[in-house]
């Protein structure tokens, strides 16, 4: 059976369809604020149009479901097109040099990483403040639809645990799948709006707490100005931002239950509850390193740390403090922290709390084993029995984890970096968490100093870990292309 690319193209065109729409909004920003760089935004518009609408026409009348197969290349296919187009105005209005800066910020905002190669924020247009902040949110809202209807699907590194039978079967949390997404789609624009809300209530300008809300909820973490948060100054501003923080990191279908079926959802997930354990643990610790090392006072030592420790976690990458600055411990502990994330069906990054609870109940049962040895253990998640092919998919993913981040560290050394540089940038690209250590980059730095081919690898470990790994090397399977 030859492999059909038809249904692939038909997602892609719809996806670069809205795509030309969403790009009027900064073309209009600017066109009302009389920057000349509404026209690249225009242009873009058009020639994603073309191209969306080609793609439509030319694959009518093609069955529209997906394969597993279609669906894996669809899945990594629309990230990379979507960024290749959204670079294009980057680029033309001037906010950066060449087309590898555009692409890597571009695929910076797509995977809600949110590491920047623009050298001075606080001087480019308005529109392209707002496009930047448009496309965490729209990578954001597409993570979760994927995390919902794709992963589950494919199998990846456990993500079966959260398959909606929606998808498969008319009922459950609400009767179809379309109205699935669309209620995730409301959630999330909701939380968006109250947060600009917020920011409002609490001394931001109304374009500033646009384009932070749609960083924030999406866990994304570009903002407009170069210093990121810490620029503002303002305590309400940091606690607004933590609480939504956490509510981008908290699996929105469990919203979704809330309002339909269970309003008690969230409390009682384990998942939920392990996160917001391991989150408190952090942020103990980093107060406890601050307390050591005698960085901050009172009250804002408390509220650094927990700003941070939660921008760094859930992946969202926005700096209040140059944490670096509290001691060698606690630059380890954010190091760490880069890697575990918040929960399965979020908009954050990293390993994913859930994956964690999977291997501690593997660990519990196999040394119960040992001591135990004709004793019958069983491993549970939420209440369930675990599968040993979620443990295997789980351990997979975990081994691959490392193992990418460690091919992408020493391929970051080669083009120059040292090593403490090319470690930190392999971690946050490969987590998605933006912010990075070293002598080029820091809580609140900037990659420009990389050279084009790191951040080419950088742009290819940032698309890798935000699709879960094995949905990108799937693909490089000479099996996968045969029947």
């Amino acid at each position: 059976m030859r492999f059909q690319l038809q249904p692939v193209f038909l997602v892609l065109g719809i996806l670069l369809t809205l795509l030309s729409a969403a790009l009027l909004i900064p073309a209009a920003v600017d066109f009302h604020h009389d920057n000349p760089t509404w026209a690249p935004f225009l242009e873009t518009s058009m020639i994603s149009c073309i191209i969306g609408l080609g793609l439509v026409f030319s694959t009518r009348g093609i069955p529209k479901s997906l394969n597993i197969r279609q669906a894996f290349l669809m899945t990594v296919s629309a990230w990379i097109v979507i960024s290749a187009i959204a670079a294009l105005p980057l680029l033309w209005s001037g906010a950066v040099p060449h087309y590898t800066d555009a692409y890597f910020e571009a695929i910076s905002g797509v995977t809600t990483t949110g590491a920047t190669v623009i050298p001075d924020l606080d001087h480019v247009s308005f529109g392209i403040l707002v496009w930047r902040g448009m496309l965490q949110w729209m990578g954001g809202l597409g993570i979760i639809v994927m995390a919902v209807a794709i992963l589950p699907m494919l199998n990846i590194g456990g993500m079966q645990l959260f398959k909606v039978e929606a998808f498969d079967t008319a009922e459950k949390i609400l009767p179809r799948a379309t109205q699935i997404s669309s209620a995730l789609t409301f959630v999330f624009i909701f939380f968006t709006a109250l947060c600009a809300f917020c920011y409002l209530l609490a001394g931001m300008d109304i374009g500033d707490a646009l384009v932070h809300s749609m960083s924030t909820v999406a866990t994304g973490g570009f903002s407009t100005r170069n210093n990121s948060m810490g620029e503002f100054e303002n305590p309400a501003i940091d606690i607004i931002t933590i609480i939504f923080m956490i509510l981008g990191s908290l699996p929105f279908l469990l919203y979704v239950r809330m309002m339909t079926i269970d309003k008690w959802s969230l409390v009682r997930d384990s998942q939920v509850r392990v996160f917001f354990s391991m989150l408190a643990s952090f942020i103990f610790l980093a107060w406890l390193f601050q307390t050591i090392n005698g960085s901050n006072e009172g009250w804002d030592r408390v509220l650094k740390a927990a700003f941070n420790i939660t921008s760094i976690m859930t992946g969202t990458g926005y700096a209040s403090d140059d944490y670096t600055q509290w001691g060698a411990p606690a630059t380890v502990l954010f190091f760490f922290v880069a890697f575990c994330g918040g929960c399965a069906g979020s908009t954050s990054c990293g390993i994913k709390i859930f994956r964690f609870q999977v291997l501690f109940q593997d660990l519990r049962q196999h040394v119960n084993r040992i001591v135990y040895p004709n004793g019958i253990f069983i491993k549970r998640y939420n209440g369930k029995p675990l599968s040993d092919k979620v443990s295997v998919a789980v351990m997979s993913l975990f081994f691959v984890y490392i193992a990418t981040f460690a091919v992408v560290a020493v391929l970051l050394s080669f083009t120059g970096l040292d090593f403490i540089t090319a470690v930190s940038t392999s971690a946050s690209m490969v987590s998605n968490v933006g912010p990075g250590l070293g002598s080029m980059v820091g809580p609140a730095g900037n990659f420009v100093e990389l050279t084009d081919t790191a951040k080419w690898i950088s742009s290819a470990a940032m698309i890798t870990g935000r699709l879960e790994f094995f949905a990108v090397f799937v693909l490089f399977m000479p099996s996968f292309w045969r029947k």
